[in-house]
């Protein structure tokens, strides 16, 4: 097949306005380049902006990833050593890995086929008598059963730690996700996300006490973090190490996209929102399972859209994808489920019979473009490049 005429279309691109980019010139000639006062600003805009659905009360700490975020979380919440924490299969290795990095253990579990989100039921026959946590991820954008999952937390006295990488601004029950009664949130704002920052997240929790440890840990396990010391009206240059901290913090220079991001995110959601509904109308009649939508009177982010190809389509899901991008059409899969990766396989003897719901998704499953610089025009050349391949043309 000959090269497409048109220009490639990828998979994501951010979109980044006038008022970043002038927001982050103005932090280049402020002198104060490092966490600072934008960081402080975009930590209260964050809290800010959740408090509008019962947030009151909760602390926002800016970290240089989503991946830093769940660390300092698990970490703040005493993870450690013999310990278990229960999480999806069907996630970015991110998720997990948090939780070696603690020295405990890992139990994985499979998904809801309708919502590809982690299944309470799994959750429950899972915990065991190390298991000290759950790591549920809001798949795509759209919200987990965090009612069940934090009724199981309760009656089994477990943390609950949400991995909302996907998900600014979902709601569950029409509360925003970062407001739904878990130990902590981690939201991300890497480049292609709902927001961007580049690179960076935010751990948002209304227990003082983590927000207090993960303030201390992120930046080396300081007493005082540099803002403070460096913009004292009496010298203060006095700090103690007070634990073996890490390098978390984020910059003003991230910040700074942050704070005009932050702003234009519920226009963000509604573009990505009235693309998922286009492609639904696109794909009617087609040997596909549009992606997960959210209950009536919820919010899904649409981070991903998830496209399954049905049992009866003429293509598999790697000749699928080929054709596409032969068409000029980037995507991407979300995700290689983890028992599939060699260091997950390995360590706990994982195999695919285990986990029969993310398997089965993983095989046919196809994240198409979904970003808020896409017209109307770039929707349509993927609603007609999916119906072309699926056609045989």
């Amino acid at each position: 097949m000959s090269a497409p005429s048109l220009p490639f279309l990828p998979y994501a691109l951010p979109e980044i306005g006038e008022e970043e980019i002038a927001e982050v010139v103005d932090t280049l000639r402020s002198g104060w380049i490092t966490t600072g006062p934008k960081t402080q600003r975009f930590e209260r805009d964050f809290a800010a902006y959740l408090g509008g659905v019962g947030g009151e009360g909760l602390h926002a700490i800016a970290v240089n990833s989503a991946t830093a975020g769940l660390h300092l979380a698990l970490e703040a919440l005493g993870i450690g050593p013999g310990d278990e924490v229960i999480t999806t299969t069907h996630t970015f290795t991110a998720t997990a890995e948090v939780v070696r990095y603690l020295g405990a253990d890992v139990k994985l579990v499979d998904i809801d086929p309708a919502t590809l989100n982690i299944d309470p039921q799994a959750v429950a026959a899972a915990i065991g008598p190390r298991t000290k946590a759950i790591v549920p991820v809001h798949y795509a954008g759209l919200a987990a059963d965090m009612p069940a999952l934090l009724d199981l937390a309760r009656r089994h006295g477990l943390k609950v730690v949400e991995d909302a990488a996907h998900a600014l601004p979902s709601t569950s029950r029409g509360a925003l996700v970062g407001t739904l009664g878990s130990d902590a949130t981690v939201f991300s704002f890497y480049a292609n996300k709902t927001i961007t920052t580049g690179e960076g997240g935010m751990l948002v929790t209304r227990d003082a006490a983590l927000a207090a440890r993960a303030k201390v840990m992120r930046l080396h396990g300081m007493s005082r973090d540099a803002f403070d010391r460096f913009t004292a009206q009496v010298p203060s240059w006095y700090y103690e190490i007070v634990a073996p901290g890490f390098k978390y913090n984020l910059t003003d220079i991230a910040a700074a996209l942050g704070l005009h991001q932050l702003r234009r995110a519920d226009d963000f959601q509604r573009r990505r929102a009235r693309i998922a509904a286009l492609y639904d109308e696109g794909f009617a009649g087609l040997p596909v399972i549009t992606a997960p939508a959210a209950p009536a009177g919820e919010k899904h982010a649409w981070h991903i859209h998830a496209l399954r190809l049905a049992p009866g389509a003429p293509v598999d899901r790697n000749t699928f994808i080929e054709r596409l991008y032969t068409r000029g059409i980037g995507c991407s899969v979300h995700y290689i489920p983890l028992h599939l990766h060699p260091y997950w396989r390995d360590r706990y003897g994982l195999v695919p019979g285990m986990y029969p719901q993310s398997q089965a998704a993983y095989e046919r499953l196809v994240s198409l473009p979904i970003y808020t610089r896409m017209s109307d025009g770039d929707v349509a050349r993927v609603i007609e490049a999916v119906r072309a391949v699926l056609a045989g043309a």
